[in-house]
């Protein structure tokens, strides 16, 4: 008797759980949809047929998908997380994940909802609408730079590359990735210069300075001085912003290009006599996070 009470109440229980999956399940927020009701946000992206987070700053998004801002096109104001750049879609442990040009959403490569014609992609792009990705009108370069390649990437040993995604805990504790993106200045190369012990420059305390390399190109032209450059930061490991300290003396901001649209720079660290090594992070407005381990 007792053994088929507890039978009766394992069986029961059994049921019970399996009610509570299934209830679950309905309420689960569907991917796909075709109008804003199908969506526990309340918002579908019609044009690529997938729900979207709402959101009131960028602070409720994740760093993947950074950018709180109304869906262009849409009918529905209300603001919503989006992608960036693909740098950004693999800033964790991601390394194939692309942002797509119509969802917003980063996503697998090959999916339905990237783009849908050429104007949907970057300059020197073009849709492939077998797969809704933008491709780079060449894969091959020389030089360095932008090269031939597409704007966001850069020639590296003779092949167009993104930029290394940002791994470095200043970028993982910057706030501010909504300022991030692949219209501004786009930096491609660093390297430690020069090493000197420079009271003169930076202090009594601080005495050695390290000189850092930063190369990068602009779709716009770039400003005769240093001290006219604007949206330029230096990112410190506890992910502030603050102004990079470029000398005024000849050879530390130089820009070329017909249109001068590369500029290299020469940024200053003054750091302990014990110090041999440093984090740093560099960003323009606009434009890419860029990691970099200093040895000295």
């Amino acid at each position: 008797m007792q053994l088929r009470k507890m039978m009766v109440m394992l069986a029961a229980v059994s049921t019970m759980s399996f009610a509570l999956t299934a209830c679950g399940d309905d309420t689960t927020t569907l991917d796909s949809c075709t109008s804003d009701t199908d969506c526990a946000s309340n918002f579908c992206n019609t044009s690529a047929g997938v729900c979207m987070e709402t959101c009131e700053s960028a602070a409720d998004c994740p760093d993947t998908e950074k950018e709180c801002a109304p869906l262009s096109g849409a009918t529905n104001t209300a603001k919503v997380c989006q992608c960036k750049t693909n740098q950004l879609c693999n800033s964790d442990d991601s390394t194939s994940l692309v942002c797509g040009a119509v969802s917003k959403r980063c996503e697998e490569p090959g999916t339905n909802t990237g783009c849908t014609s050429n104007s949907d992609c970057g300059t020197g792009e073009t849709c492939d609408t077998s797969t809704g990705q933008c491709v780079g009108g060449t894969t091959t370069c020389s030089g360095e730079g932008r090269a031939t390649c597409a704007y966001g990437s850069a020639c590296y040993s003779g092949t167009c590359q993104a930029p290394t995604a940002p791994t470095c805990e200043n970028y993982d504790k910057f706030n501010n990735k909504a300022a991030l993106g692949t219209t501004g200045p786009i930096i491609f190369k660093v390297g430690t210069g020069a090493v000197t012990t420079d009271t003169a420059f930076c202090g009594n305390s601080t005495t050695k300075r390290v000189k850092i390399n930063i190369s990068a190109y602009s779709s716009t032209p770039f400003p005769a001085t240093a001290a006219e450059l604007n949206g330029f930061f230096y990112v410190l490991v506890n992910g502030q912003p603050t102004s990079v300290s470029i000398s005024s003396s000849s050879g530390n901001y130089t820009v070329t290009g017909t249109n001068r649209d590369r500029a290299d720079i020469v940024a200053n660290l003054c750091v302990l006599p014990s110090s041999n090594t440093a984090s740093l992070g560099y960003y323009f407005t606009g434009g890419n996070f860029f990691c970099f381990q200093s040895t000295y």
